[in-house]
């Protein structure tokens, strides 16, 4: 990939190595600083994912990407300059791999199947009884072929304890392959049992021969065929399948013969899994389980973690909106408007017309704005609920207008306040509806660009009220101004962004939604989609007439009582613990700044003290770490609003990391000394309150007039041991708090944050961070993920401190990881005569791994293979269950497979290169007419690029010597689906192209009119798809 891009930039001429630094080229050291000087002027580069990026905590700096080789004389020049930029944070240094005259010799590849098919006319035609040879190839078999079976024969044997009759046992064995690969089509009684017969083979063997055995059944089936004939079934394995399968029916709904592979309960479709993304998979739940291990969870525990669901099912949180500070303007359940309609949820399930929006008496759909009467766009929305309710479409409108919270204001200067006023005026002397009809009027009288004025809702309520004291209405003094400040203060608390804000069902509309001119599109659409949530509800019985609509929504797993994009935002960063054999103290900074990351957390969360609600030894599911400057005012507020947070929690323990914003010296650290000083020798109830204490903005500034901290201490309290400890803690401690902030958190001096089981939230700016915040944080962590790994600790019977620890350090390692399917149980009912086990080695972790499938299908060709070479590459606990079908009326495998995958490097005849991976096919019947045929990864377009015959029509008599063939690997396809957002169908032909910088169009393809589905050729590398110029371009743009 890297080497395609560096040919895209292009290198300087001659050059081994080389920098670009905003589109700019140097193969120079010398003209770096240069380049730098006004490189922040011109674009800054894309950087990739894959990108190596050397550590550094300012990500604002001018880009430097090094392309060169590693190991090379160049590259040591060039990193030994761009390394120490990067160290002074005075760049960001990303390289590159690029190699200046790569080898034209080409890579092997392996990963795939091949399969030579046997054409059906030839294998129900052809008799190769008398066929008097085989391939040639035969005699290249290795060592493994002369130990495998023939005819009950074990010739490697036979060849080592009678080596004199070596030439007498090769013929005897060319003779009995002779007669096995008879390719003389079977009776169909013969084939009724000739899968279970398979399964009784592979059963006879011993257990490390299974898999083999299995393989060389399924892979090899048209010459085993006829000797699986003569195996004879027991009755107790036939009994046992039978049970199995039954289980598996009714618990997964298995049929006999079909083929699953379960990954310590994930399920692995081998249809789309290729070895590649497998290897993925695997390495993904390796680090999870090593990960356990190291916390010291073995076997079944560690199995119990790893079949926790511990990701948000959903991202789209919604916000509560019962609240009294939204003025609804209908209700569709007692307005009188509606009352023809029918209540019962039952018509949700009655078949209409696509898109029309079923009207039913119930508050299903809910429409939220929060609006500032004054901002110019208030009227379009005004004006679009409007429509919604002159239309009797049934959705439920409420408003919360966002007001001056001044004590006293006059109406006659402030129009938001003037309509405030009319509207609860208007709503007493009629109705909300009629005054929400006269707020609609007012807006009527504003012009495009305008905003809403005084005099505007003067003249509404003038034409309408012609009786009304408007004076006593607007004025200072107002009885109608009951109320005002409760919106602004709900929309406070909701955390919602700048106004105005819409909520249907409480999920807030993102900014592009928001348009006002696209949003009646939206939220029609939104009713439609709610709509089939509804009707889940009520065909699963979760939604009974009974039930008030609204409190079914607001009781959904999704519903919070605030959003901080902050903490409920998808992308999330974790640290990693593990366990620390060696006791380190987190005083100890000279030793503490050799360690790595992970130790360096190990430490910290070892010999970190917390503050809880009681006094009482617990179980907190919930560890929040509050990392700030608290010598600062900023980071005394974040802590004074964790305190709060902490009178109304229950799960929830705080620890505290000092982040100082300017260098470390005893007079600029008093405050956080004195609370470190309080957590290391205070009791739990004097700890809050002595933090309580520190946190308040009058103590900072005692103390920095010169009192002493003694003077703010609690009664109660051990005054000796804490002034002691003060005197002494020195400032290594804080040393080691700002180092763990900077190289493992990534901030900044002076930069605040807070960390939840792990979980990094920052940096956070001054007033970010409340207590309703903490509440938010408390209750996503804990219904996420803590509750269930707390329930699973409890059953261990760890302590409350170490308890405490290891559900931080489990959820860190598991909520870290990607988002997976659920994971299912497949367990067997009988093991003993149906089932292939492989046990893993003891006190290491282990892979569960449950293979189901018939022996004789094409699934089994491929898993046996992909079974022998992960038992050769991971600890595994293996079973095996053959899922045999009964009562077969045709051959189940007509064709010969092998799978070119290889657990390690194997070395040729030198013993110094390694050699190719590749497909062989030895002691083939030569009658058959065969066909070749590569099963590759989807992606892959290969073609045969050198053979020694027609691969299609391949008849081994009529050749000589070896069949060889080679493939190439052609293209990597580039596929995808597009639609018109606006029609919602394929774009009819729309046209793409994909290429480079200095080349735009390197290939082109239509989109298909039927399906938008297109495909593109591509190789490894960075590529820029754009429509193509014309007619696509000036028709469509890509949306997303």
């Amino acid at each position: 990939m890297f080497q395609q891009i560096a040919a895209d930039e292009p290198p300087p001429e001659g050059c081994s190595a080389f920098v670009v630094i905003h589109e700019k080229h140097t193969c120079k050291t010398n003209e770096i600083k240069k380049l730098l000087k006004k490189a922040t002027k011109r674009p800054r580069p894309y950087l990739f994912k894959v990108d190596h990026k050397f550590p550094t905590l300012k990500e604002d700096g001018p880009v430097v990407i090094l392309y060169a080789e590693m190991g090379t004389k160049d590259f040591v020049k060039f990193h030994k300059i761009l390394s120490e930029k990067a160290q002074k944070e005075e760049i960001v240094y990303v390289l590159r791999h690029y190699v200046q005259k790569p080898s034209s010799r080409k890579m092997y590849l392996s990963g795939y199947g091949v399969e030579l098919a046997i054409k059906s006319t030839e294998y129900k035609a052809v008799d190769d009884t008398q066929v008097k040879g085989t391939n040639d190839t035969k005699e290249e078999e290795d060592d493994d072929d002369e130990e495998s079976d023939v005819q009950g024969f074990l010739f490697g044997k036979l060849k080592r304890m009678h080596p004199d009759l070596k030439n007498n046992l090769k013929e005897f064995k060319k003779h009995l392959i002779e007669t096995t690969n008879n390719m003389e089509p079977l009776k169909v009684w013969e084939l009724q049992d000739l899968s279970f017969q398979a399964a009784a083979r592979i059963m006879s063997t011993p257990v490390y021969d299974a898999l083999k055995v299995m393989k060389d059944i399924a892979q090899n089936f048209p010459i085993r065929a006829r000797s699986l004939t003569r195996v004879l079934v027991d009755k107790k394995m036939r009994n046992e399948i039978e049970e199995n399968q039954k289980h598996f029916h009714e618990t997964l709904g298995i049929q006999p013969g079909e083929a699953r592979l379960f990954l310590n309960g994930l399920h692995i479709d081998l249809d789309f899994h290729d070895p590649f993304s497998i290897l993925e998979t695997f390495k993904l739940e390796g680090k999870v389980m090593h990960g356990l291990h190291e916390l010291g969870i073995k076997e079944e525990i560690l199995s119990k973690f790893m079949r926790l669901h511990v990701h948000p099912t959903d991202d789209n949180y919604a916000l509560d909106v019962r609240h009294s500070s939204i003025i609804w303007v209908n209700n569709i359940e007692q307005d009188y408007r509606y009352s023809t309609w029918p209540a019962s949820y039952q018509e949700l399930l009655k078949p209409t017309f696509p898109g029309v929006i079923q009207q039913i008496r119930r508050n299903l759909y809910n429409l939220v704005l929060f609006v500032d009467p004054v901002q110019e766009d208030t009227g379009d929305y005004m004006k679009l609920a409007e429509l919604f309710y002159h239309h009797n479409v049934p959705l439920r409108i409420g408003f919360v207008f966002i007001l001056s919270t001044k004590e006293e204001i006059d109406g006659n200067e402030d129009a938001g306040i003037a309509l405030w006023r009319t509207f609860n005026y208007i709503a007493d002397e009629s109705d909300t509806s009629q005054a929400f009809t006269s707020i609609i009027n007012m807006y009527h009288e504003v012009k495009d660009g305008n905003v809403l004025t005084v005099n505007d809702v003067k003249d509404v309520l003038r034409s309408e009220y012609p009786d009304a004291d408007v004076q006593s209405i607007l004025g200072v003094h107002s009885e109608y101004d009951e109320g005002r400040k409760a919106g602004a203060t709900f929309y406070k608390k909701t955390g919602l962004g700048p106004l105005p804000q819409a909520l249907f069902n409480g999920v807030p509309f993102n900014r592009g939604e928001m348009d006002a001119a696209e949003l009646e599109t939206v939220i029609l659409q939104r009713i439609i989609d709610a709509t089939g949530f509804f009707q889940r509800a009520v065909f699963m019985g979760l939604l009974n007439d009974h039930i008030n609509a609204m409190d079914f929504l607001m009781d959904q797993h999704n519903v919070v009582s605030r959003i901080n994009p902050t903490i409920l935002r998808a992308e999330r960063r974790y640290i990693h613990f593990r366990s620390t054999s060696v006791p380190f103290d987190v005083e100890d900074f000279s030793t503490f700044s050799f360690l790595d990351s992970q130790d360096k957390s190990a430490v910290i969360s070892d010999n970190m003290k917390y503050l809880t609600k009681k006094d009482e030894d617990a179980l907190y599911a919930v560890t929040v770490w509050i990392i700030a400057d608290f010598d600062k005012p900023a980071g005394r507020r974040l802590l004074s609003n964790a305190l709060k947070h902490l009178k109304t929690s229950s799960h929830t323990r705080f620890g505290i990391l000092n982040n100082p914003s300017s260098k470390i010296k005893e007079d600029n650290t008093a405050i956080a000394r004195g609370i470190l000083t309080a957590f290391l020798t205070q009791n739990n109830t004097n700890l809050k309150n002595i933090l309580s204490k520190l946190s308040k903005e009058e103590t900072a500034k005692s103390l920095a007039a010169g009192t002493k901290i003694a003077k703010f201490l609690i009664p109660g309290m051990d005054d000796n041991t804490f002034e002691k400890k003060y005197n002494t803690l020195g400032v290594d401690i804080i040393k080691t708090h700002q180092m763990f902030c900077q190289e493992v958190l990534k901030l900044l001096p002076g930069q605040m944050a807070v960390m939840s089981n792990g979980r990094v939230l920052g940096p956070l700016d001054e007033n970010e961070f409340y207590a309703e915040d903490f509440n938010l944080l408390e209750k996503i962590t804990y219904s996420t993920s803590a509750e269930k790994i707390k329930a699973i600790v409890k059953e261990m019977g760890n302590s409350s401190k170490s308890g405490s620890d290891l559900i931080m350090k489990i959820d860190a390692l598991l909520s870290s990881l990607p988002k997976t399917e659920m994971r299912q149980d497949a367990e067997l009912l009988k093991e003993q005569h149906s089932v292939v086990k492989v046990d893993p080695q003891q006190n290491e972790p282990f892979y569960d791994v449950i293979a189901i499938v018939d022996p004789l299908t094409r699934e089994a060709q491929k898993m046996s293979h992909l079974l022998i070479v992960l038992k050769d590459i991971i600890n595994m606990k293996l079973r095996l269950f053959l899922n045999c079908r009964s009562k077969l009326s045709e051959v189940p495998l007509k064709s010969f497979y092998r799978f070119v995958l290889e657990p390690e490097l194997t070395y040729g005849i030198n013993k110094h290169l390694p050699s190719e991976p590749l497909a062989k096919f030895l002691e083939l019947p030569e009658s058959p007419l065969l066909t070749l045929n590569m099963i590759t990864p989807e992606s892959w377009l290969v073609e045969a690029v050198n053979s020694s015959c027609d691969l299609d029509n391949i008849h081994l008599q009529d050749i000589k010597g070896t069949v060889t063939a080679e493939y190439e690997l052609e293209y990597m396809l580039l596929e995808g689906h597009c639609f018109d957002v606006t029609a919602g169908q394929p774009p009819r032909g729309l046209q793409f192209t994909l290429g480079t910088k200095n080349n735009p169009v390197m290939v082109d393809t239509i989109v298909m009119a039927n399906l938008g589905y297109f495909q593109l050729k591509a190789n490894p590398g960075a590529w820029t798809l754009r429509l193509r110029k014309g007619r696509s371009e000036e028709i469509y743009q890509v949306f997303s």
